[in-house]
């Protein structure tokens, strides 16, 4: 099954510099911009910004 281009695979890469990172899918229509998630950080042990690497 093909992929589509308007949901690529993108990753989020944590704001406290721990070099944790989570990969997801994003909806490039309705969210142009760079992804940004609340997420846990389990090196940190708390839940810090995760923003979309490019």
């Amino acid at each position: 099954m093909a992929h589509s281009t308007a949901r690529p695979v993108v990753r989020l890469k944590s704001t406290a510099g721990t070099g944790v990172t989570y990969v997801t899918r994003k909806n490039r229509l309705s969210d142009p911009g760079r992804l940004v998630l609340r997420k846990y950080d389990p090196v940190a042990g708390q839940h810090v910004l995760f923003r979309e690497e490019r």
